[in-house]
């Protein structure tokens, strides 16, 4: 089994592809969410409501990285993907970076390879086009899937938007890994994807 993680700050995704065929019903989907109508299940998607009891930004990576580890822990996984850092990021970069690295750790710690690879990779993936916004990586998903995974989770937002983005690009991330195992091209940056184990 294998694991794609569109890891953040404030709404990590996690998708995990269940079978040996990828496809969107063969995969297990996971959120964070502070709104409470997004605490349960819906399908193969379940929502948590987003940590509060945390006090410092150390304790805060604790807590989201054990959420993260939680989840991989009740499957036999064998390889984790992670969307890497989009260079031209701006805002809390220095936390987004420490957060992921408490989660790099952990999986390390725990014997679980990972790769990670570049934002533009899982974009063009979804769409053809490594600069494709996240209205275009939704569009490619519903063509894709026929599951309007938006209107489930968030029907009054105009704009896609968190969680379904996040989900979104945890689903690519996962059939970039599961594609990576199989005989079909898939897109490589050499700079920006790199395996650890």
């Amino acid at each position: 089994m294998i694991a794609g993680i569109d890891y953040s700050l404030t709404s990590p995704g996690v998708c995990v592809c269940t079978s040996d065929m990828f496809s969107y019903d063969n995969c297990d989907l996971f959120f964070l969410s502070n709104r409470k109508f997004h605490d349960g299940s819906f399908g193969n998607i379940t929502g948590f409501p987003y940590p509060d009891s945390y006090t410092t930004d150390e304790q805060r990576y604790d807590i989201l990285s054990n959420w993260t580890m939680t989840i991989l822990n009740q499957y036999d996984i064998t390889h984790v993907y992670i969307e890497g850092y989009a260079y031209n990021a701006t805002g809390q970069v220095f936390n987004i970076a420490e957060n992921t690295g408490v989660l790099k750790h952990k999986l390390h710690k725990a014997g679980i390879p990972f790769t990670v690879i570049a934002p533009t990779v899982v974009k063009k993936l979804a769409t053809g086009k490594g600069n494709a916004n996240k209205e275009l990586i939704y569009e490619s998903f519903l063509n894709e899937t026929s599951c309007d995974i938006k209107d489930t989770l968030s029907p009054k937002q105009k704009k896609v938007g968190n969680p379904t983005s996040d989900l979104v690009d945890a689903f690519y991330i996962c059939k970039f890994g599961y594609l990576q195992g199989s005989s079909a091209e898939v897109p490589v940056d050499p700079v920006c994807s790199q395996t650890h184990s």
